[in-house]
């Protein structure tokens, strides 16, 4: 995947990893190898979101998330904000190998309802 994926200053590369409990992004310039900004589930409070569902209006259909995939669409919202804050508006989503189900694409929907562009 990283030989076609390449981000640079202007479009990053937005890379996702997962693990059993906890989502990580981090949006990395290739041509120089740094990590602008990152987002992980850790920075959040859970209590409060813990067992809540979230539903969002998205071209007409409705996403439902439950569980973990909460998590990752409110991680894909506050890198989408970090990012904005640095003036980055568009990116390049690498999924690291994982499928584009579950808890990536609910990271993904959220990124881009946070104002990203893929």
């Amino acid at each position: 995947m990283r030989a076609k994926i390449s981000g640079t200053k202007e479009c990053p590369r937005l890379c996702v990893f997962r693990s059993n409990q906890h989502i990580y992004a981090q949006l990395i310039n290739d041509t120089v190898g740094k990590i602008l900004t990152a987002a992980s589930d850790r920075e959040m409070d859970k209590s409060k979101i813990k067992n809540k569902k979230l539903e969002e209006k998205k071209n007409k259909k409705e996403i439902k998330l439950g569980g973990k995939s909460v998590m990752a669409f409110l991680v894909g919202k506050l890198i989408a904000e970090k990012a904005l804050s640095k003036k980055i508006k568009q990116v390049i989503f690498d999924r690291g190998g994982y499928l584009y189900h579950g808890r990536v694409r609910a990271l993904a929907d959220g990124a881009r309802s946070g104002g990203l562009k893929f």
